[in-house]
């Protein structure tokens, strides 16, 4: 079976099973979330997180890497607007290994979670904007999952805090 076919099937099958279980993703405006909130990945201990968990509030989502220098660099700011903005969620998704992860936190600290989305990471910023599956890549959804602001590159901390002002204050 082609993967494409896969994913098409796994997605109806999924999204059938949410249905039966009389769970909703639609929110009051009627506008779905986005598709990466269908979906959860493990921490660094190995433990399942949904992201549909994140909803109800922004979300800002960092797809990194620990051998990404620009992924390392905004790390520290990303973790400052994280204390700035207690009312927005902040994620980083590693495009990475368990192991290269918990090295790395040894060496930096981070105040939010880090799950990891491994090499299907990738996969996942395409439809999201990055096409050619750069990183870093921020993306910043609304409280119903709805795409806001996306970076490809080293975040602006001064330009990314323009847009989460306007998140907590909406």
């Amino acid at each position: 079976m082609k993967r494409r076919d896969f994913l098409l099937r796994a997605a109806v099958l999924g999204g059938a099973g949410i249905a039966a279980a009389g769970i909703s993703f639609f929110t009051l405006a009627g506008h779905a979330p986005d598709a990466l909130f269908e979906h959860s990945f493990p921490d660094i201990d190995g433990k399942p997180v949904a992201l549909r968990g994140f909803l109800g509030k922004p979300v800002v989502v960092n797809f990194w890497a620990t051998w990404c220098p620009p992924c390392v660099r905004e790390m520290p700011d990303i973790d400052a607007l994280r204390a700035k903005y207690p009312g927005i969620q902040f994620l980083g998704l590693g495009i990475d290994t368990a192991s290269n992860v918990r090295t790395f936190l040894q060496k930096v600290h981070v105040s939010y979670p880090l799950l990891l989305a491994g090499n299907g990471g990738i996969a996942l910023m395409r439809p999201l904007g990055n096409a050619a599956g750069g990183l870093p890549f921020t993306v910043v959804f609304d409280a119903r999952g709805q795409v806001v602001h996306k970076v490809l590159g080293q975040i602006k901390p001064d330009v990314l805090a323009r847009t989460l002002d306007g998140l907590s204050s909406g």
